[in-house]
């Protein structure tokens, strides 16, 4: 038995749902700030856990926190196919990121116990943990940990503006589970996911087949100077640390213009001391993001900030130091995965086009151990990150409906 291209996911059930999860952790502009770990994070865990068993599902929880809800298979041998996103959001974050992913997967069971298909292979819908990586550095934090990236003892000692520890705060909010971190074994993991570029809205495309995803190197650079005071203090004499940082962002922007069409680079976080109207800044640290789906335009791109930045800042009697916080390496989904989804828009008469991606995704960390792909749909004006993010809920069905047929299509339908 197949799957028939007449067959589709519920769109209403999806987009109410989406919705409903809207509602906890409301932002002050129509998104959401459903940061990880707060209280409204748990109230977001509790609702999609009640769904789950509504669905049927047995629900695990590991020592990250990260969630997974199986569908069983005929084959009580058979590796399941996790398919999934995360529920957590920026402080000023929309409604769709990462969320579309989870309950996109959930839809995609609840679609299956309505038309009574089995598969093969066990199902789990997966919402990892810490994907944003805003209160507690860095991103896609439980995938990380999982593929052995990152070390769990280490993350759980990190810490957010306040001082308090990933660790405390995961069993504060009740979300620790047992499970050992990356014992689960997987057949493949699909995520459904917005664009968060403007691609696909600019060229009328449905689905994006996300064929690679982009490197990335997060270095985060202090640039000390002398605090002095703004009035009376000669020009030639000051030692400003803001102008170095001026001078940097230049130079990220000219780094990454040099790579087109294949990089980017932007500083996003800066902090400012003592960040006094009548002060020359004394100390500047930021954050420098350069991204690539290519390595060897990675290691270009930073080969040519660390000769360039330490000398812009000696010319203006300034000191500068950098340190790399966050990184992994471009990743190359899996073929077969990739064709899967390339097939299942096809067959659906969606239209699509390769699409490598912008973001960081927890699917770049499973990607590393087992076959990974992931899907993507538009979204207006391709913004994302921001309260006003938006999408249409055809966009929404077309992302489900391929996720759908690829997911079914690789945990093989029974009968």
């Amino acid at each position: 038995m197949s799957l028939q291209s007449n067959m589709r996911i519920d769109a209403d059930r999806l987009w109410d749902s989406i919705h409903e999860m809207a509602e906890i952790g409301l932002g002050v502009a129509g998104g959401n700030n459903r940061q990880t770990l707060t209280d409204d994070d748990a109230k977001g865990r509790a609702l999609f856990q009640r769904w789950c068993k509504d669905a049927g599902l047995t629900i695990g929880v590991d020592q990250m926190g990260t969630m997974f809800a199986m569908r069983a298979g005929t084959d009580p041998d058979a590796l399941p196919v996790y398919v999934g996103s995360h529920l957590d959001t920026q402080p000023t974050g929309g409604r769709y990121d990462g969320v579309l992913g989870v309950l996109g997967a959930l839809e995609v069971v609840r679609t299956l116990n309505d038309l009574n298909i089995q598969t093969r292979h066990p199902i789990v819908v997966t919402n990892w943990t810490n994907e944003e990586g805003t209160r507690f550095a860095p991103a896609m934090m439980a995938s990380g940990v999982f593929a052995g990236v990152l070390d769990m003892e280490d993350v759980y000692q990190h810490t957010d503006a306040q001082g308090k520890t990933f660790g405390e705060e995961l069993e504060r909010i009740g979300w620790k589970g047992d499970e050992e971190v990356g014992a689960r074994k997987m057949h493949a993991f699909f995520e459904l996911h917005i664009e968060q570029g403007p691609i696909l809205e600019a060229e009328g495309k449905d689905i994006g087949v996300v064929t690679h995803g982009q490197g990335l190197r997060w270095i985060q650079c202090t640039v000390t100077g002398k605090e002095s005071h703004t009035g009376s203090t000669p020009m030639p004499m000051r030692k400003n640390a803001g102008r170095g940082l001026a001078r940097i962002t230049e130079l990220v922007h000219e780094i990454a213009m040099k790579h087109q069409p294949n990089a980017v680079g932007a500083i996003g976080h800066v902090d400012v001391y003592p960040n006094s109207r009548n002060i020359i800044p004394g100390k500047v640290v930021f954050t420098v993001d350069f991204r690539s789906h290519l390595m060897e335009i990675i290691e270009a791109m930073l080969g040519e900030f660390y000769e360039k930045a330490p000398k812009l800042c000696e010319e203006i009697g300034v000191q500068f130091e950098s340190e790399v916080v966050g990184q992994f390496d471009p990743p190359a989904f899996d073929e077969d995965c990739v064709a899967a989804i390339r097939n299942a828009a096809e067959t659906l008469g969606y239209s699509h086009r390769d699409i490598v991606s912008g973001a960081g995704h927890d699917a770049c960390w499973v990607n590393k151990l087992y076959p990974t792909a992931m899907v993507m749909c538009p979204c207006v004006d391709g913004l994302s990150h921001n309260e006003a993010e938006e999408i249409s809920k055809e966009w929404a069905q077309a992302g489900a409906d391929v996720l759908l047929h690829a997911v079914v299509e690789t945990a093989e339908v029974v009968g």
